[in-house]
């Protein structure tokens, strides 16, 4: 990818730094440019400066790669979730070098996945997991450390055993907490630095949906294509750092309401658009059965069907119930519009001393607005209503 440092495509420190001082710092920046500008730029003979945009330009060209050796490199670079039933429909787990998008109303769990992730990925290979650090972006202000930890505790209790562990886990989560589509844009396009610094093995991005849906209006004409021009541009630089260092991307996503067609009743589908479901490679769905059973469907995948698992959130996360998915037929052809369950209403029995029990009903349902959110916040999913 154009993107890439310089100092990544094998030149000399002494030729990067000369062209730092220039402002040419990626490969983008030295392709821009005609011999003569880099051999003014780099202090060289016109043959070398010719010489030095081949090299650069053979570094960042994408190689040729055949059938059998993309199947090897799937079949050993599979990262566990940790929910065996989950796996086993994914081949192996969540594919390295691809996005996964993990979807839902708030309240379902998407944040707890993350948290639940970060741990895994920290746990060494004898385990199951990475034995790397995280980048944890978050947009949302919605990680909890203390979550974090109770999961690593209450999930793997014979691993982390002893305060050390624990805290080693915690120091090669990595957060990033960026409020504006701009920092979050930054913040991807310097990633691969973090990425080699902390030795990550897992970037995850919760969420995607968040920031967008705040800062652009649709309904405005014209906001529509800067939105998918700004969500096409990250996807891009997800796909390639994913795509780079073979690690998995996981990213969160929210819920809108889709308007039916010819005067038929709406429902609810995964938010940003049908072209953005275009850009991740997999994609989960979290929705409620009811206010404590939720399913996990499997909307979109290059390896496995379309496939419903069970589960509850309870003090070690994600609890999947049974041991095998049950898979379902696709009432569709299009994973961009899988209507999703949500839930529309809660009661709560509110005891009071003295006082008469008093059931309060609480209604979310979907709005007109086809970008509105629906439900509570995530922050809060692991607990029980």
């Amino acid at each position: 990818m154009a993107t890439r440092n310089l100092r990544r495509t094998g030149l000399s420190d002494e030729i990067c730094d000369r062209l730092k001082r220039q402002h040419i710092e990626s490969c983008k920046d030295l392709l821009s440019l005609t011999p003569i500008e880099v051999m003014h730029a780099a202090g060289l003979s016109y043959q070398k400066a010719t010489v030095l945009l081949q090299s650069v330009s053979k570094a960042v060209a994408p190689p040729v790669t055949t059938a059998l050796e993309i199947w090897n490199q799937h079949s050993q670079s599979c990262f566990s979730t940790s929910l065996p039933a989950l796996d086993k429909l994914l081949r192996g787990g969540l594919p390295c070098g691809t996005i996964t998008e993990v979807t839902g109303p708030s309240g379902c769990g998407k944040t707890q996945m993350c948290l639940m992730l970060s741990v895994f990925a920290t746990m060494p290979k004898s385990e199951g997991g990475l034995d790397s650090s995280v980048i944890y972006i978050d947009t949302e202000a919605a990680f909890s450390a203390e979550r974090l930890l109770e999961i690593a505790q209450s999930r793997f209790p014979k691993y982390f055993n002893c305060k050390e562990r624990v805290l080693h886990m915690a120091g090669r989560v990595f957060v990033f907490r960026e409020l504006t589509c701009d920092d979050v844009l930054q913040r991807l396009e310097s990633l691969e630095e973090n990425i080699i610094s902390t030795r990550a093995g897992l970037i995850i991005l919760d969420s995607v949906a968040s920031v967008v849906r705040k800062e652009f209006d649709t309904k405005l004409p014209g906001i529509l294509m800067q939105r998918s021009s700004l969500l096409s541009h990250e996807a891009s630089v997800l796909k390639y750092l994913a795509h780079q260092f073979n690690i998995p991307v996981v990213l969160t996503n929210q819920i809108t309401t889709h308007s039916g067609d010819g005067g038929s009743a709406g429902f609810v589908t995964a938010a940003l658009g049908n072209t953005w479901s275009h850009s991740i490679n997999t994609r989960l769905v979290l929705q409620y059965v009811t206010p404590q059973q939720r399913q996990i469907l499997i909307a979109k995948s290059p390896v496995a069907p379309y496939a419903v698992l069970n589960y509850t959130i309870q003090k070690q996360g994600f609890c999947i119930e049974g041991n095998d998915g049950q898979e379902a037929a696709y009432g569709g052809t299009d994973p961009g519009l899988q209507p999703i369950a949500v839930r529309t209403e809660f009661s709560y029995n509110l005891d009071r001393p003295n006082t008469a029990t008093t059931d309060v009903t609480i209604d979310f349902t979907a709005g007109k607005n086809s970008d509105e959110d629906i439900g509570p916040e995530d922050g809060s999913a692991w607990c029980q209503p």
